[in-house]
């Protein structure tokens, strides 16, 4: 996926995908596990940040 054709997410929109509080998705832009950007006020969210976000949980489950 080329950086034209990336989709950003906002953050309640990665809260209903992911079932996860507010507060869970911010400490997982915190702690890194998650990867955001920041334009001005707006944090969004990659759509495949997100993808990844969830891969690695697999992984570390399996």
């Amino acid at each position: 996926m080329t950086a034209a054709s990336a989709v950003l997410l906002t953050v309640p929109e990665v809260m209903a995908r992911l079932k996860l509080s507010r507060t869970k998705v911010y400490d997982l832009i915190r702690t890194k596990r998650l990867v955001s950007i920041t334009e001005g006020r707006a944090r969004r969210i990659p759509e495949s940040a997100v993808q990844d976000y969830i891969r690695a949980r697999i992984v570390e489950a399996a």
